[in-house]
């Protein structure tokens, strides 16, 4: 039951994020003087950023579990510090799937669920770029004529 707590709050958390820094890119994208594809490089930018704020969210989660008993752990190339949790949260996040880190226990939840939301909003910034580049492609394109 702990287990499914934390999921459904690291998830909520990392959509929230996620929700506000594409928001802010919406709002503050058009209000730039600057052309249009800085724009979208501005856009690709903003969108790394938050999916590397969001796979520390899971990495501070993964790390802060694995300090208690019966929670699981994480094998392998794996010494237990932040910085490996952040690793292994970045191979999840992107779906490249368990390599060198393996999980054991009830943490192997987490992972899935991570998994699942590095797809999920990994699709949302892909649909989000196609959207700005349609605006201001077609606006630089326009302009070059």
């Amino acid at each position: 039951m702990l287990i499914l707590l934390i999921n459904s709050i690291v998830v909520s958390l990392t959509v929230i994020i996620h929700y506000e820094i594409l928001r802010f890119l919406f709002k503050k994208l058009p209000l730039l003087a600057v052309r249009p594809r800085l724009k979208i490089v501005l856009g690709v930018l903003g969108n790394m950023t938050a999916h590397t704020i969001e796979v520390w969210v899971f990495a501070v989660f993964y790390y802060g579990l694995l300090q208690y008993d019966g929670i699981g752990e994480l094998r392998g190339n794996f010494d237990g510090s932040l910085l490996d949790c952040a690793y292994y949260s970045l191979t999840n996040f992107t779906s490249l799937g368990t390599g060198d880190i393996e999980p054991f226990g009830p943490i192997r939840f987490l992972s899935g669920i991570e998994a699942l939301c590095g797809l999920v909003l990994i699709t949302w910034s892909a649909s989000f770029m196609f959207l700005e580049m349609q605006k201001y492609w077609a606006f630089e394109f326009d302009s070059n004529k």
